[in-house]
């Protein structure tokens, strides 16, 4: 055998095909179309971050991070003042961000010691490539264990279960109970068809209703301690013989690679459509936020809520509204005022709530705020609510309340010339000062008019109770004189005597009426008859 080698053109030309050949292999391999995903993926994040924010256009507020969800929100949870907005009304997958929906309506209608079984269409409607723990058809759970797992291990198939068990039927009918719970605590944006967020084209929401569902649901104490829990453990029992342990995703939570201090709760959401989102609520110096961040990224969405909690801890504060009101005081011209104490009255009838306060960016003045009053208020005890802004961002509201027995005077500002004084009973009064001209001293008398009106009530039911006492008895007497003395009357009133002896008596009487005037008149003298006229 020869050795040959090769024609140096044959080499060069060899050179520059076999990398050509190489490159097209890789490209129609798998390799190519991750690099198509990577670039793709940096595109749409650098897209939605492209994507405005609204809340960075209002003048005087604080300027927010850019973030790579596609929408975002920061809410504040008692007041519903709202720190971020970037596309907060958007439809969107909520993906299982669904189920704090559904747990929030199980902790309102349910015990937590009910039996949720699982049913056949709970386990078999339940896609296994999605999330689900590992319970057979006729397994029980009580429905604190169905909270846990739903909420903890995002387990598909146990939300169906507990929406059957709510509905008594099948879990396709709870979609109505959720429409109506979300429409009854301000949503209005979203459309749910299941319990779990499973992709459907009519199951959406927005990142705006995401937050107001995350109020009510962070405001649950028992729903909070399980969605910062970080694992599920559900021991064997005859009902269910698996001993069930799994442990969170959520990188937010205590031990875990973002754990956040402040976090009361979190929850997240996965699927192909929705991409990554994320629920959370947490809790600093007295301000409640709720943050939801939805199409977003990972681990992006753990990075931008951290974000966007420090954003709002750091730029915002409550402010008292009892503690620097000024302009709604007793003089003034409202409806629920009046401008002095006409009975005397020892205690006030209304007061400003002193638990209300404002969510203002830090070191903003109170006195900038535009305030309007309504009439229209929802519980009994209310007289009116004051609605402020900032800016024309809402930022809480006060309420105007009957005062509660032994509670304090007006919290808007004690009017010139009055000072307060204590009572005696636990409270205080209002008193008007004497003028620096008056130079004798006026005792004022205070007058509790919830105890006058007790004695006038009690003194008028006396007189009442006399009258009728009276009447009764002169009714009686009458009664019992006619029965002894019975008479008949004309018609002209006059009085017909029923027997001819009470008649004789009568006339007999008379008679003997008439001869003692005839002898009194003998017996009188003539005054006359001395003179002569």
């Amino acid at each position: 055998m020869h050795n040959r080698t090769m024609h140096p053109t044959t080499r060069f030309f060899l050179s520059l095909l076999l990398p050509a050949l190489l490159a097209g292999s890789l490209w129609s391999s798998p390799f190519a179309s991750l690099y198509v995903q990577a670039s793709d993926l940096e595109e749409r994040i650098a897209a939605q971050q492209a994507l405005p924010i609204e809340s960075n256009q209002i003048e005087d507020w604080p300027q927010g991070p850019v973030v790579t969800a596609e929408s975002a929100i920061l809410m504040e949870v008692e007041t519903g003042t709202i720190l971020y907005a970037k596309n907060i009304h958007q439809h969107q997958y909520p993906a299982s961000c669904t189920k704090i929906l559904t747990c929030l309506i199980a902790s309102e209608e349910c015990e937590m010691d009910e039996i949720v079984t699982m049913s056949h269409d709970a386990v078999y409607d339940t896609p296994l490539d999605s999330s689900y723990i590992s319970l057979d058809v006729g397994n029980e759970i009580t429905m604190e264990q169905a909270l846990n797992a739903i909420l903890i291990s995002s387990a598909n198939n146990v939300s169906f279960a507990v929406a059957e068990h709510i509905t008594g039927t099948d879990w396709e009918s709870f979609a109505q109970i959720m429409n109506d719970r979300a429409k009854e605590l301000g949503c209005v944006d979203s459309h749910f068809v299941n319990p779990n967020g499973l992709p459907d084209e009519d199951h959406y929401t927005s990142a705006y209703d995401l937050a107001t569902i995350g109020r009510a649901f962070f405001s649950n104490e028992l729903l909070s301690k399980i969605s910062r829990t970080t694992r599920l453990h559900l021991p064997p029992t005859e009902k269910q013989p698996k001993d069930i342990i799994e442990n969170t995703k959520n990188r937010l939570l205590p031990n875990q690679s973002m754990a956040y201090e402040y976090l009361v709760g979190s929850k997240t959401g996965y699927t192909n459509a929705a991409r990554n989102c994320l629920v959370s609520c947490a809790e600093k110096d007295g301000l409640k936020l709720v943050c939801v961040v939805l199409k977003d990224e990972s681990p992006r969405q753990f990075e931008d809520t951290l974000a966007l909690f420090e954003y709002g801890f750091q730029n915002f504060e409550r402010v008292n509204i009892a503690d620097h009101e000024t302009t709604y005081n007793i003089n003034a011209d409202e409806p629920f005022y009046s401008d002095r104490d006409i009975f005397g009255s020892s205690r006030p009838l209304l007061e400003l709530n002193q638990e209300d306060f404002l969510v203002l960016p830090a070191g903003a003045n109170f006195d900038d705020t535009t305030s309007t009053i309504s009439y229209d208020v929802p519980e009994e005890n209310q007289v009116a609510l004051i609605d402020y802004t900032y800016s024309g961002v809402h930022v809480g509201t006060a309420s105007v309340d009957f005062m509660e027995e032994g509670t304090g005077l007006y919290s808007f500002g004690i009017p010139d010339g009055y000072v307060l004084e204590d009572d005696g009973k636990g409270g205080t009064v209002l008193v008007k000062q004497p003028d620096e001209e008056e130079t004798e001293e006026k005792d004022v008398v205070f007058i509790n008019i919830q105890e006058a009106l007790l004695w006038a009530g009690a003194a008028i039911a006396l007189i009442a109770l006399i009258v009728l006492s009276s009447l009764l008895f002169i009714r009686i007497h009458r009664a019992r004189v006619r029965a002894r003395h019975p008479r008949r009357y004309n018609r002209d009133g006059t009085l017909i005597y029923s027997t001819t002896q009470e008649s004789l008596r009568r006339k007999r009487r008379m008679a003997a009426k008439r001869a003692r005037n005839r002898r009194k008149g003998a017996k009188r003298p003539n005054r006359f008859r001395d003179y002569d006229f």
